[in-house]
């Protein structure tokens, strides 16, 4: 009969207590199937996508974009768009507009902010075949997501 080998043990134990805490961590993050918004107190957009926010400014789209981002979004990129390191931190995303000077360069830097934010949650983020973020069009409209937007500029880390 053979002997178990004391340190073989403690290492199948550390693999096995890892994968627990992975499989723990990837469970935490809940279920990621994207949530309907009711966005039926706002102007309909129609069916072409706008390439800037109608929606800026607007505390009615701020108020269902931060339910909506929170239903969706915050799971990965944090409460409050304060992010824990798994997504980018989206209080961030217009931070190279705010130190424009010229406001023609601020408008066309936000604009340019708002075409890459809504392509990205319209189709998602994909790497080496990996899903970094899905897409979310057929799931939110595009009032929902220019309301997210809206929220989002509410939470700027650098106010423009």
């Amino acid at each position: 009969m053979r002997k178990r080998s004391d340190t073989r043990f403690p290492s199948r134990l550390m693999a096995l207590l890892a994968g627990v805490l992975v499989a723990g961590a990837a469970m935490a993050h809940g279920d990621v199937t994207p949530q309907a918004v009711d966005t039926s107190s706002l102007p309909k957009l129609g069916e072409d996508w706008r390439d800037q926010n109608p929606f800026r400014g607007n505390d009615a789209a701020v108020k269902i974009g931060s339910s909506a981002y929170n239903q969706n979004c915050a799971r990965c990129h944090g409460l409050e768009a304060v992010s824990g390191g798994i997504a980018p931190d989206l209080r961030k995303l217009d931070n190279e507009c705010a130190s424009q000077k010229v406001e023609a360069k601020k408008s066309a830097c936000t604009k340019d902010v708002d075409d890459y934010f809504v392509n990205t949650v319209r189709k998602g983020r994909t790497r080496n075949g990996a899903v970094y973020m899905p897409p979310f069009e057929g799931t939110l409209n595009q009032e929902a997501i220019w309301s997210i937007k809206a929220y989002l500029e509410t939470r700027r880390e650098k106010p423009l």
